[in-house]
């Protein structure tokens, strides 16, 4: 028989530590590289990470965090991951992005596969997938304004 005391606690936190004062609030696809670039800083050209910019409704940041981490030419992203923390903050938007080390801003069919998928993914829980961006230190390619999302 099992006792309550078996069975494992979830906990579930946020903290809002940043004043309203203090936010990035973005207005276009510059300012979110610009955020992004800074989360990705010395391993833009080494290998591929990818990142999710969490937003309230006034397109504030929440915050940004790490999904996946990997190779040279790929990483698996885990779509119940990307929901799971965009809920934690109370997010009602995402700005997804990943780096491609090569250097080329050209999106991959995966990388249109997975923005599809996270965009349907989103309508479901009412989180708006705003933007994808491929990251390089020269620039970057945004799905949105590209009319890929």
């Amino acid at each position: 028989m099992v006792s309550l005391l078996d069975v494992q606690e979830i906990e579930i936190s946020y903290k809002n530590n940043v004043p309203k004062a203090d936010r990035y609030i973005i207005t276009c696809s510059q300012d979110a590289y610009a955020v992004f670039l800074k989360a990705f800083h010395e391993k833009v050209e080494y290998k591929e990470l990818f990142y999710i910019m969490m937003l309230n409704n006034s397109n504030e940041v929440l915050g940004i965090t790490k999904i996946s981490e990997a190779g040279i030419t790929g990483t698996l992203v885990d779509t119940r991951i990307v929901f799971q923390t965009a809920l934690k903050a109370h997010a009602t938007a995402l700005i997804l992005a990943h780096n491609h080390p090569s250097g080329k801003l050209e999106p991959s069919q995966a990388d249109k596969n997975l923005t599809s998928k996270l965009k349907t993914a989103g309508e479901y829980l009412d989180i708006k997938v705003l933007d994808h961006l491929i990251i390089t230190k020269e620039g970057h390619l945004s799905f949105a304004d590209d009319n890929l999302l």
